[in-house]
């Protein structure tokens, strides 16, 4: 498991910035009270600044390129790009249906060694359908990049799928009482 070596300040800026209490509803109908806004985070260019230069230092030495996934991955890969000097692809859910009709967007992946790149991990199956979308593509995938893991087995099922995940933080680096639900 990836350990946070972040400095307590980035945690509670984080926090500060995302961690809403409110209601909000997922997909699958559970209801949570407060949630992580990756739009905050976003939105916020010193901290989408400082949050790329934090997860530059999980980039493995041997990445080609980050692949961000739709569409909270999609500010992050692009403030790593910048921070790393890498260049980015982005992910859609599925093929665009009209226009280019791609899934895959950005620069030719040509079988580099990519990196996955998302805001939230929860049960991991985002970001293992994206590496299968990018292996089929020819590309290799190993790694995975996130914000914040939610321990709801992300990490396991990636693993078990030969992918390992680099989080920036876990929940329980979030200074309570700001600790909230990840979506």
């Amino acid at each position: 498991m990836t350990t946070s070596t972040q400095p307590p300040e980035l945690a509670a800026r984080l926090a500060e910035a995302a961690c809403v209490k409110a209601p909000f509803h997922l997909p699958n109908g559970t209801r949570l009270d407060t949630y992580f806004d990756e739009y905050r985070l976003a939105a916020d260019p010193a901290l989408l600044r400082d949050t790329a230069a934090a997860m530059a230092a999980f980039v493995p030495d041997d990445a080609q390129v980050l692949a961000g996934i739709e569409l909270g991955g999609i500010p992050l890969v692009v403030a790593l790009s910048a921070a790393t000097g890498l260049p980015a692809v982005f992910l859609r859910r599925s093929p665009k249906g009209y226009g280019s009709r791609r899934q895959i967007e950005g620069t030719a992946i040509d079988g580099r060694r990519a990196v996955l790149v998302d805001d939230v991990v929860r049960s991991g199956g985002q970001l293992l359908a994206m590496a299968r979308t990018l292996r089929i593509a020819g590309t290799p995938v190993s790694d995975a990049l996130c914000v914040l893991e939610r321990p709801l087995g992300g990490r396991m099922l990636l693993a078990e799928h030969r992918v390992t995940l680099h989080s920036l933080l876990t929940e329980a680096d979030l200074p309570s009482p700001r600790t909230c639900d990840a979506v």
